[in-house]
């Protein structure tokens, strides 16, 4: 009763958003965590969460979010190793719609997969707010070797980026080529794991980098491999990430990111 009172309290405040952007004066919405609008193009049965330190896209027939749009700084960077892994259904979304705890029992042994962040929780140790990266809207299974390689090597490098700067925007994604057979082995909802992931680093002032990182891809990758075109993201994404755009993107962070 209680997740079904907060998802209609959460539907009602996106509607009053939404009659608002749309009224005689009318007024753009902003989430702090998306830079130049968050991504359109998302299936319109999906569910829009906005939490404290991010907001996302949930699937209803994947169980995983489409997008996660999060905002880096240096206040919110904090150390992880101490902070328990205390893992829960999103409370925004109904049972049908997201995975449960449960869902996830033998994949780590079985599927060789860990519960991989996209909204990584050592960007935010340095707040209060950390648990809410343990929501399992926010996570996917992803294979070790991505996991603890390349993705976990590009999030230490862009909080170090974030430290310097200041702030960093993130979106990341999934890809779903069709030919995944992989699937949590206690898990009693249907669901479709991503066979690929897609992230873009962004500054403010309009530069950023994009990657498209394979489900399969080994411990040793380099990331600054994985560096493809913000056009080919959106092309196999089917989204448009920075919607209010205008002369964007204005350069790369490449070499800010040591690449």
């Amino acid at each position: 009763m209680m997740k079904r009172f907060r998802k209609l309290i959460s539907a009602l405040l996106l509607l009053h958003l939404l009659l608002i952007k749309h009224a005689a004066i009318a007024q753009e919405v902003h989430i702090v965590h998306c830079l130049e609008g968050c991504p359109e193009g998302a299936t319109e049965t999906n569910d829009l969460v906005v939490s404290h330190l991010f907001a996302l896209s949930s699937n209803n027939v994947t169980k995983f979010a489409d997008w996660v749009a999060y905002l880096v700084t240096s206040q919110t960077i904090g150390t992880s190793d101490s902070l328990n892994r205390t893992w829960k259904a999103d409370p925004y979304l109904e049972d049908d719609e997201t995975l449960e705890p449960n869902d996830y029992k033998s994949a780590s042994a079985n599927l060789d997969v860990d519960r991989g962040h996209q909204a990584p929780l050592a960007s935010f140790a340095g707040t209060v707010f950390w648990r809410e990266t343990n929501y399992l809207s926010n996570i996917t299974p992803q294979r070790k070797p991505l996991n603890q390689g390349s993705w976990k090597n590009l999030e230490a490098v862009v909080r170090d980026y974030a430290y310097a700067a200041g702030q960093a925007y993130i979106l990341t994604g999934l890809l779903y080529d069709g030919n995944n057979s992989m699937v949590l082995p206690k898990a009693d909802e249907s669901h479709l794991v991503p066979t690929a992931y897609w992230k873009v680093v962004a500054s403010r002032n309009g530069n950023l980098t994009a990657f498209i990182f394979d489900q399969g891809l080994e411990r040793k990758a380099d990331y600054c491999d994985q560096i493809v075109t913000l056009r080919e993201v959106e092309l196999r994404s089917g989204l448009d990430l920075f919607p209010r755009r205008t002369d964007f993107p204005k350069g790369n962070l490449n070499s800010h990111l040591s690449c």
